[in-house]
């Protein structure tokens, strides 16, 4: 095998192994479930993968959190990132910011006071 053959199967491989290792961590379950142990109703939930530099959408949309309730959240949002920043609004106004979180290896959040 010539020299340039060699690195065209050197480059070739070293591709697939790069998309294989896309593919396995788009494989990821990125669903949480959010848990509200705290004494208060959580309003808005957003979370925002830390490659983007500002928040997405709110998760909850018109729905809210009581006390003791829990939903299940898909942070699927297409990219391959596992790693999450989430900002949660309660009624009084009071926001909670958790920064780096792996969606990946976590499937359940919860907020306490």
């Amino acid at each position: 095998m010539t020299k340039v053959a060699r690195i065209a199967v050197f480059a070739a491989a070293a591709a697939i192994c790069g998309m294989t290792a896309v593919n396995s961590a788009e494989a990821y379950d990125k669903r949480i479930l959010l848990v509200n142990q705290s004494h208060s109703t959580i309003t808005q939930f957003f979370a925002s993968n830390v490659g983007n530099g500002t928040w997405e959408y709110d998760l909850l949309g018109r729905f809210q959190l009581p006390p003791g309730y829990n939903v299940s959240v898909n942070l699927d949002d297409g990219s391959s990132y596992c790693r999450f920043d989430f900002m949660t609004v309660f009624r009084d106004g009071t926001k909670v910011v958790r920064r780096n979180v792996d969606v990946c290896s976590v499937s359940r959040y919860t907020l306490t006071d």
